[in-house]
């Protein structure tokens, strides 16, 4: 990949093995499922996981990469993030755009609404760099559901805890997650390549770094990316999810392991894919070989 911010394209492959992936708060938190029974990952609760690893600046994964990278410790006010439960909202109003952009990473990738009026005549909401697509299941998701005891109650004069039908998890899922680099946006809100390699860095450890009770079994099995050689892009990004994405030999019917995807024909269609670009995008690489 070049230092310059061009367009990019890519996919995220993500695996649940019995865990809720993401829950649904209008359906007592069950794993989130269309009706047409495929599963739903947000991009809301994927972003929610980058943005925590990064606020987290004593934490391994921000230390290593701040390293890698060469940000010193003087610069991490740069890299603070805005949506999280300590922001002070008061505070952040009172600063000018230009501030807001210098302090909080997750502004200048993501975009953020609390610029619109900080510029004069100005009513824009800046939409980020990065988009993340909504992640669904190659195939329909099954929901088990178990009750669930605790020696400790959570409430006094009981023996003991009961959470009936409380832990809902897919028992195995596979979802594509399509993501976009759109360097367009970048003089709005100021985002950088070194801004765009630190999402690259931390993309990996999403899930793996930020496992919790019902989400023990959530990782990323690829992290496809496609870098176009100009800015504005080069290729069809429809074509490249397409031939990043593999096919379930029963399409139907829930899968229960990585053995149920074609992922052979998969490689074929990234080698067929890198002919086709020549010239106009690099080759297909995967993120998550950055670990």
């Amino acid at each position: 990949m070049s230092n310059e911010l061009h367009r990019g394209t890519g996919m995220l492959l993500i695996e649940a093995v019995n865990s809720n992936p993401n829950g649904n708060p209008d359906q007592d938190s069950d794993p989130r499922r269309r009706n047409d029974g495929h599963g739903e990952i947000s991009p809301v609760s994927f972003k929610h996981k980058i943005r925590e690893l990064i606020s987290d600046k004593e934490g391994p994964v921000w230390q290593e990469i701040s390293s890698d990278l060469g940000i010193t410790e003087d610069e991490f006010d740069h890299y603070d993030i805005l949506e999280q439960k300590s922001t002070d909202r008061k505070e952040v109003k009172k600063l000018s755009a230009q501030e807001f952009l210098d302090k909080y990473w997750d502004a200048r990738v993501f975009g953020s609404t609390f610029l619109e009026g900080k510029e004069q005549n100005s009513t824009f909401i800046h939409t980020g760099v990065v988009q993340f697509g909504l992640g669904i299941s190659l195939s329909p998701i099954e929901i088990e559901r178990l009750t669930t005891t605790k020696v400790l109650p959570a409430q006094e004069g009981r023996d003991k805890g009961m959470a009936p039908l409380a832990y809902r998890i897919v028992p195995y899922g596979l979802y594509a997650m399509p993501f976009f680099v759109n360097a367009t946006m970048a003089r709005r809100t100021q985002c950088t390549w070194l801004d765009i390699q630190i999402l690259f860095r931390v993309l990996p450890f999403a899930y793996q770094e930020t496992a919790s009770y019902i989400r023990a079994q959530v990782n990323i099995r690829h992290a496809f990316y496609v870098e176009h050689r100009k800015a504005r892009g080069c290729f069809n990004d429809f074509e490249i999810i397409e031939a990043l994405t593999p096919n379930a030999y029963e399409k139907e019917k829930p899968a229960h392991n990585i053995r149920d995807y074609d992922m052979e024909q998969m490689k074929k269609c990234i080698e067929d894919l890198n002919k086709k670009m020549e010239g106009k995008a690099g080759p297909v690489v995967d993120l998550m070989e950055m670990i």
